[in-house]
């Protein structure tokens, strides 16, 4: 088995926790369900959260999936003007047979336009 990433992002279109909660939870779901991936497949994730978002942290919604014995990690994203605000990204390590090219990188909604190359 090999040790595979996977990419993802979403956008926000407010900083609340309940907001981000469900949104995060649709990336995450969406990345484990087009790599048919389950929790135990996962190695380690990392979040990245823009300076404008301050309601929660990331993780939490990962824990609210059931995601508890994966090592988790949230970071603030780099402030670049005029980057894409509200933006949640994931970084997942994985354990699958796939070959990198079959990789399902997620971008959900407006974040797409951040990959527009990988995005699904």
């Amino acid at each position: 088995m090999a040790v595979r990433a996977v990419r993802g992002a979403v956008q926000l279109e407010r900083d609340e926790a309940a907001h981000m909660d469900e949104r995060v939870r649709e990336l995450l779901t969406a990345v484990l369900e087009r790599n048919a991936l389950t929790a135990d497949d996962l190695i380690s994730v990392w979040f990245t959260a823009t300076p404008d978002l301050h309601s929660d942290f990331p993780a939490a919604a990962a824990r609210g999936l059931g995601i508890v014995d994966v090592p988790l990690i949230c970071a603030q994203e780099l402030d670049i003007t005029g980057a894409l605000p509200r933006v949640v990204r994931v970084l997942a390590h994985i354990e699958s047979d796939r070959p990198k090219s079959a990789i399902a990188h997620v971008y959900l909604g407006a974040a797409a336009a951040l990959r527009k190359d990988i995005a699904q």
